[in-house]
């Protein structure tokens, strides 16, 4: 059920972002009549009315139908064996700043996995609070900072940006800066860390690489049909990430935001919704499997991503292609697995294959279960307009703009982490 185009696949990856493939729907009038599963009914039909309800059965029933059908089952004893500061440094191009390089080392059976995490700190006694988010090329990619390490691992070619025989190189420094505004970032006193996700696991369909075989059983080559995806592998990595802050007395790790782009995206919201330390959870553009509305079938599909990007997610997954009403759950019950901490998705007006309305209503329907918490979510199935952010405990907004992130971007989630982290 993985098999897939090799051809297919790469050209995906490298697919300019403004491409909205032909084929799918567009058109608002045409998306189907849809009926969503209520957060807040127990799959018996009970209504749940308290958060303790809430929190000791329905919590856990949606995260395990979600584990089960959709993103796969993260092992919960697999942890990093180490972790080690590898480079530090005041030598960074932002003044009154800070750099550290820290390895993540995972040892089992003989077998290791080497996962780099680079950090950018405000000058000056700490604790900081921190975005955290994966990057797509290489920590070496969203500076122009020279002390950064170049990854050895796998990576999908991009001639544009100098890689070719999937390596990285000298030469793709620097060339996602536009997409990290990490001025903007420590100016207002917060850290940065980032890690390229194909040190946790290449982006492929294949699983003898990465951190998957480190949880297979004897004469296991890929994971069973419930078993983790490669978005379960991210999110993995992401908790991992987590584990590092709360040995670093550098970093506040009571107020970590997980940030991601389009898949990264969609594995920030699994991450945050999995593990309840990441104080802030937030989605740019990151569409179907992410923030949209499955049942809507607008821009990208079930059937699509499963064709695809078949390692994404675990095969249970395929089940509902073309399906999507059988599935038990939808986005709007990802996001609401966040509750109450405050989480923030991003759209993009031109991004109609993350489809941003549906984007929206995820949001909107995940709100309920704010307030059961006596928390604002989003208050109206109206959409804001565009540049017009919601910063309730559900933050919302649309950009102008192509599937990207933008500075615009940045300083909204900024204002988000600062309204709640802060108050102000």
């Amino acid at each position: 059920m993985r098999n897939f185009l090799i051809s297919a696949f790469v050209f995906m990856l490298i697919l300019p972002v403004w491409a909205q493939p032909e084929g799918f729907n567009y058109d608002e009038s045409k998306v189907p009549v849809y009926k969503l599963p209520d957060p807040l009914t127990l799959r018996g039909g009970k209504k749940v009315k308290t958060v303790k309800t809430w929190e000791q059965k329905k919590r856990p029933e949606t995260l395990r139908l979600f584990e089960e059908q959709v993103y796969g089952k993260i092992p919960a004893d697999l942890k990093m064996t180490s972790f080690r500061v590898i480079e530090e440094g005041t030598d960074t191009p932002w003044p009154d700043s800070r750099r550290k390089q820290v390895e993540m080392l995972l040892e089992k059976d003989g077998q290791e996995l080497r996962v780099g995490m680079l950090i950018y700190l405000p000058e000056g006694k700490g604790p900081f609070p921190l975005f955290l988010g994966y990057n797509f090329y290489g920590n070496h990619t969203v500076t122009e900072d020279v002390q950064v390490v170049i990854s050895e691992s796998w990576v999908a070619n991009n001639p544009s940006f100098g890689i070719v025989h999937n390596q990285l190189t000298e030469q793709s420094r620097g060339v996602r800066t536009n997409r990290w505004s990490i001025g903007e970032i420590l100016k207002n006193g917060y850290g940065l860390a980032t890690i390229y996700y194909g040190d946790v696991d290449p982006d492929r369909n294949e699983f003898s690489d990465g951190v998957h075989p480190f949880s297979y059983r004897n004469g296991q080559t890929a994971p069973a049909p419930g078993e983790w995806g490669a978005i379960s592998a991210w999110a993995w990595g992401l908790s991992r990430a987590m584990d590092y802050f709360e040995t670093d007395p550098d970093i506040d790790a009571a107020k970590v935001a997980v940030m991601g782009h389009s898949r990264l995206g969609k594995a920030a919201l699994w991450a945050g919704a999995h593990d309840q330390r990441f104080a802030i959870v937030i989605s740019n553009n990151s569409g179907c499997g992410g923030a949209a509305l499955s049942r809507r079938k607008f821009g990208e599909t079930v059937k699509r991503i499963n064709t695809n990007f078949p390692h994404w997610f675990c095969d249970n997954f395929n089940a509902y292609s073309d399906n999507e009403n059988s599935l038990p759950v939808d986005q709007h019950q990802l996001i609401a697995l966040v509750a109450p901490r405050p989480v923030y998705i991003a759209s993009a007006e031109e991004d109609l294959w993350a489809d941003p309305k549906g984007e929206y209503l995820g949001g909107f329907y995940a709100s309920p279960v704010y307030e059961l918490y006596g928390r604002k979510g989003l208050t109206s199935p109206d959409m804001p307009g565009i540049h017009q952010p919601v910063m309730n405990h559900v933050g919302y907004h649309i950009r102008a703009g192509k599937h990207d992130v933008t500075e615009y971007d940045w300083i909204q989630f900024i204002r988000f982490a600062d309204k709640h982290f802060f108050n102000k």
